[in-house]
């Protein structure tokens, strides 16, 4: 089963095109990872998906309900409100910024949303709040606020904010990429574990050996569109030469 399904996505800002036409579904339990150089759109094919950006045309489908689809008019219309609020239920972001409250403690930060959006009774979001904070060996950080832990200690808490609203597929906006090399090894072990876990995850990227050992799939973009896509070994073994280029300059 299909949880997201993008078709014809088209983005730009002004006159500028940043996504030209982008169709990708994710299955269950698949692992999609998303490379590529700076500006090629990866980041806002991600917003885009969750909501965060509109999109100007196109069709954003979760769990076979439609978020948004082309009007009449060739412009995208998005889903009632109610509808989304429900469909916003099925993901979750883990940005590279962390984006933490930095005035809620680590347990307020990861059990808000579940009580604030969800409407989950407290006492039912704090226990699920501790025993995430555990899983990611963060038990002992519950009290603490954002600016005293490292910084894979925050990433750490945003992945189990994001986890706490159950959702069904999990996005990763470069979460490695605010993180010094020893802090990103803990990072991508808490991701690597969701993986082994069967968690549906789309993740941009630019740990090349990451990418390899944890894909199910590797998309290749530039200039807002898919190049390239296909197994790791299929993508690290392409005859596509400007693919060859971009992983061998980040693997050397």
């Amino acid at each position: 089963m299909n949880l997201l399904e993008i078709k014809n996505l088209k983005k730009s800002y002004g006159g500028l095109t940043v996504i030209e036409d982008i169709s990708l579904s994710v299955a269950e339990g698949e692992v999609v990872s998303i490379i590529g150089p700076s500006g090629s759109g990866k980041s806002t094919l991600l917003r885009c998906a969750t909501m965060l950006e509109k999109m100007n045309g196109g069709e954003l489908t979760y769990l076979s309900e439609k978020a948004a689809w082309n009007g009449s008019d060739g412009k995208c219309v998005y889903a009632p409100s109610k509808d989304l609020k429900r469909i916003h239920g099925y993901y979750g972001l883990v940005f590279q910024n962390f984006n933490l409250f930095p005035h809620f403690s680590v347990l307020k930060n990861v059990m808000d949303a579940p009580v604030s959006v969800q409407g989950i009774p407290k006492a039912e979001a704090e226990k699920t709040a501790r025993q995430l904070l555990a899983r990611l060996g963060l038990a002992d950080k519950a009290d603490a606020y954002p600016c005293q832990l490292s910084g894979g200690q925050q990433q750490r808490v945003s992945i189990a904010r994001a986890l706490a609203l159950n959702p069904k597929i999990l996005f990763f906006d470069e979460p490695t990429s605010a993180l010094d090399p020893e802090l990103t090894v803990e990072v991508l072990k808490v991701i690597r574990s969701l993986a082994e876990q069967k968690m549906t995850m789309i993740i941009v990227t630019h740990e090349m050996q990451f990418a390899k050992e944890l894909s199910d799939r590797i998309i290749f973009m530039e200039e807002g569109r898919i190049q390239a896509q296909g197994t790791p070994d299929e993508l690290f073994s392409t005859e596509n030469a400007r693919v060859r280029e971009f992983i061998g300059k980040l693997t050397n």
